[in-house]
């Protein structure tokens, strides 16, 4: 029984346990709820008022976006009024301009009208004076016209015929008047040089004293020394030195020897000068013989006459624009063998016209006529063959070819003459002839730098292009040409090329 009642007791307790659970849950759940309407409320209040302000900000962004849409629409009406106003004007004064094109155009319409009006009463007189001149001619007007025509033809042809004859006459005056400017022009920057060069041989002296010796008492040691030689002898004041004065290169040579035996010896009278002079004229004759007897040998031509040889050997001492006349008789016979045996001509031949086609330039100051023409009668004197007279003779074309070897002799001289050093000039004339190219290029407005080039053969001028344009460059070599010719002496020709150089400089950062 007392097991029951606790278990009643703990079952009642248990009720009330639970009851009260409930009861406390319920109060808490109802505050739960409570809470959370009032928070909701407040929550609806919020979104409310949130509401409310959002409403209020769209009605003022819509009152503003209308302003500026009408503000926008106010200043468009304004700007078409605007536009609208100036096409008006245009309308009105393209209204103006197209009355006044309507005017002219009546106008040009009258005056058109007017002038076909004159035109047809000039046709008109026109017509009836042509039919009264026809009456008066007894002459139709094409018949007239015929002869008038006729008329100016003949008289054109007879004008153009005498105006041809004149051009004619004129230019052949002119051709022999350039011509023989051109020769003298030549011979004068030629000659002078060329002549002092080549005609005078200089003999130093020990010293000053020597030349009262070398003159003697009177005179009479110089007149002896002249008159053995046949040089003149010129004694002036340049210090220690004779100048030796003569056409003849071997008559020089032997002076120049018998003057230095006779200063070596120290006996200089008329006497001794005479034994001198004939020592060294066997001198000189040995050696000349004994040059054409190597040349001869160098070349490969045996049995030559004793006087060819002994003329070829003259040419030891013959130079031609500072080429010496042997050696390039020499050139010319090598020449000439190799273009022979290439071409299958005779070799001989050509070999010994190319030796021997400047032969007549040992005796050219005694025999008159071109040297061509004298070495072809030597050559023909000692019996040579055609072939060999033919290209001496024809070596310069003053006559016709009459064999292959002819030609082959003249390419062969021309080769040996033009090659790059064959004929030169003394150092000083060379250096100053370039000195003077640069200084003339040089002392024109625009000119930067200039260069005589291909051994004065040619000036290159470098011009500021700033200072000198296209047309003005081609003026300016013309200028350059003309100051060189008027104030230069030289052989040949001399190329001016003016050089304009633009350049654009930039730089990359």
């Amino acid at each position: 029984m007392e097991g029951v009642a606790l278990a009643l007791v703990a079952l009642v307790g248990l009720a009330v346990g639970v009851a009260a659970g409930f009861v406390a849950r319920s109060r808490w759940a109802n505050q739960s709820i409570k809470v959370a309407h009032e928070k909701a409320a407040r929550i609806v209040a919020d979104a409310r008022t949130q509401q409310k302000d959002l409403i209020l900000e769209a009605k003022e962004e819509k009152i503003r976006l209308q302003r500026e849409a009408e503000d926008e629409a106010r200043s468009r009406r304004t700007e078409l009024g605007a536009i609208e106003r100036r096409l008006v004007q245009r309308d009105e004064q393209l209204d103006q301009r197209s009355d006044m094109l309507e005017q002219r155009d009546r106008k040009l319409l009258e005056r058109e009208i007017d002038l076909d009006r004159q035109r047809e009463e000039v046709a008109k007189l026109n017509a009836e004076r042509v039919m009264a001149l026809e009456k008066l001619s007894g002459v139709s007007g094409e018949d007239a016209k015929g002869m008038l025509l006729e008329a100016v033809r003949e008289e054109a042809e007879h004008d153009a015929v005498k105006l041809a004859r004149s051009i004619e006459r004129r230019a052949r005056e002119e051709a022999n008047e350039k011509a023989r400017d051109i020769i003298v022009t030549a011979m004068q920057r030629v000659a002078a040089d060329h002549t002092a060069e080549h005609t005078v041989t200089v003999v130093h002296l020990p010293s000053d004293e020597m030349k009262g010796r070398i003159i003697g008492r009177e005179g009479r040691n110089i007149r002896a020394l002249e008159q053995a030689t046949g040089i003149d002898l010129i004694i002036d004041d340049t210090p220690e030195t004779v100048v030796l004065s003569g056409f003849d290169p071997v008559r020089r040579e032997v002076a120049r020897i018998a003057l230095t035996k006779l200063m070596g010896d120290g006996r200089i009278h008329p006497g001794r000068i005479e034994e001198v002079v004939a020592k060294a004229r066997a001198e000189v004759d040995l050696v000349i013989r004994q040059a054409g007897e190597a040349a001869a040998y160098e070349v490969g031509i045996p049995g030559l006459p004793p006087d060819l040889l002994k003329l070829l050997g003259r040419l030891k001492f013959r130079t031609s624009y500072g080429q010496n006349v042997l050696v390039h008789s020499i050139e010319t016979a090598s020449l000439a063998s190799v273009i022979a045996a290439e071409l299958g001509a005779d070799v001989m031949a050509a070999k010994m016209g190319g030796l021997l086609h400047d032969i007549g330039k040992a005796v050219d100051h005694e025999v008159e006529g071109p040297h061509a023409a004298i070495g072809a009668a030597i050559a023909q004197k000692h019996e040579l063959p055609f072939k060999v007279v033919n290209g001496i003779a024809a070596h310069h074309q003053e006559v016709e070819y009459a064999c292959v070897e002819a030609p082959i002799v003249q390419v062969s001289d021309a080769i040996s003459a033009s090659r790059p050093g064959a004929r030169g000039e003394t150092m000083e004339t060379y250096v100053k002839r370039l000195e003077d190219l640069q200084a003339i290029a040089e002392s024109f407005t625009g000119v930067e730098k200039s260069f005589a080039v291909q051994a004065g053969r040619e000036v290159r001028i470098l011009v500021r292009p700033d200072e000198i344009d296209d047309l003005s460059a081609t003026r300016l070599a013309r200028d350059i040409v003309k100051k060189i010719e008027d104030q230069l002496t030289y052989p040949g020709q001399i190329k001016v090329t003016v050089i304009r150089e633009t350049r654009a400089v930039e730089y990359a950062k």
